[in-house]
């Protein structure tokens, strides 16, 4: 009988690979990240090493790290990226704040943002927290300039 160690996949593996993907709910992507990380298995491994380089919100970096650490990996955690998160998303916002009638809410302004662009949305609001609505509302505040 052979001494190497074999290692099984979740149940579930297809489903937490596709949530691992999903770009518009970061908190499907850390519940994933959370759920591969119970399985030191190559496969899972890969997933959470590309979820550590390449996730665009920072919590679900840190998890993955603290994941392929605790299977022995040799992970290095990336520094926290300063500026857009997602590459023109300066651009989106002024674009979300010129479609809104003027004198427009932080509400309406919030809404129009997750319901148009549901990706730089939830990147954002993974990214910063407990803090998202604050900082957005600074956001917005900054952009009240900004002619329609």
């Amino acid at each position: 009988m052979s001494t190497e160690q074999t290692y099984e996949l979740p149940p579930n593996f297809e489903e937490l690979k596709k949530s691992a993907s999903r770009m518009s709910n970061w908190r499907e992507r850390l519940d994933a990240v959370e759920q591969l990380g119970q399985w030191n298995d190559q496969q899972t491994i890969n997933i959470l090493a590309r979820m550590l380089k390449n996730d665009t919100v920072y919590p679900i970096q840190e998890a993955a790290y603290r994941k392929l650490r605790a299977f022995g990996e040799d992970a290095q955690l990336p520094p926290r990226k300063k500026g857009d998160l997602i590459k023109g998303a300066g651009k989106v916002f002024v674009r979300i704040k010129k479609s809104l009638p003027e004198g427009h809410t932080y509400e309406e302004f919030k809404e129009k943002l997750q319901k148009t662009r549901s990706d730089v949305f939830d990147t954002y609001e993974g990214d910063k927290g407990s803090d998202f609505d604050v900082w957005l509302e600074a956001l917005w505040a900054s952009l009240q300039s900004v002619k329609a």
